[in-house]
């Protein structure tokens, strides 16, 4: 009943209600199927056997009729009433063609009987068979189940956006060491530069004495001629070579 609901409610709404059935429920409303078929048959069996059983009497009971009335029309005989032997010999033979017929139905009642039972055994071997087979259909949804539950934790287990996050924080790192490298860079640069600049402040002071001394020794210019102030402005260079001049002569000079 619960498969035809599901086919007209099918043919009623046009709905794929395939995709919405569970299978255990199915395997069990087949199981259930079964057991109802395997019931009304054996209500069939029992009925054919019944009317086998009915029938088996009446042959029996007509078989007596039939034995009663030849020995009493024998009897008759012997008694010389030949009219009730006669009689009794008429009421036989209709008994007789009842006998036939009825014997007839018995085996026509006992190959039926005969045919149920083996179509019920071979229901029950069916039934055993398909009740295994939903057992193990049973096993393997469930195992499916378990197996789709597995691989959805893995899923959710993904270390993608982990791995994401790891990326961006190794590429901001990257990043900031190559702008620390740049500024480590230029500031080399820049001290190299000043570096540079103080040595060639101090090669021109040597050279500048050493043309001085020339110049006095050839007789080329007067022996105490003061070096010409520079009237132009300090640069920084010779600010900070002043200050450092100060500050390793306080160093030195000790406080009176």
């Amino acid at each position: 009943m619960f498969g035809r609901i599901i086919r007209y409610l099918k043919g009623l709404f046009g709905m794929k209600l395939d995709d919405l059935e569970d299978p255990e429920v199915l395997l069990e409303q087949a199981k259930q199927e079964m057991q109802v078929s395997q019931q009304r048959n054996r209500e069939r069996a029992i009925q054919a056997i019944t009317q086998k059983n009915e029938l088996q009497k009446q042959v029996d009971d007509l078989n007596k009729t039939i034995d009663n009335l030849q020995a009493s029309a024998e009897k008759a005989l012997k008694q010389g009433d030949r009219d009730l032997a006669r009689q009794l010999l008429v009421e036989k033979q209709q008994y007789d063609g009842t006998l036939v017929s009825s014997k007839a139905a018995l085996q026509s009642a006992m190959d039926a009987t005969e045919s149920v039972k083996v179509a019920i055994r071979h229901e029950e071997e069916r039934i055993r068979a398909k009740t295994a087979e939903a057992l193990a259909l049973k096993a393997q949804w469930k195992q499916s189940q378990i197996e789709i539950s597995l691989n959805k934790a893995l899923d959710g287990m993904s270390a993608g956006g982990t791995d994401e996050a790891f990326q961006r924080a190794q590429a901001k790192i990257a990043h900031s060491r190559s702008e620390s490298m740049a500024r480590t860079e230029l500031a080399k640069e820049n001290l190299g530069t000043r570096l540079a600049g103080l040595q060639d402040v101090s090669a021109q002071n040597a050279a500048d004495d050493e043309l001085s001394k020339l110049e006095q020794k050839m007789g080329l210019a007067p022996a105490n001629v003061a070096p010409a102030i520079n009237s132009a402005q300090p640069s920084d260079l010779d600010k900070q070579l002043q200050e450092l001049e100060a500050k390793v002569g306080g160093t030195n000079n000790p406080s009176p």
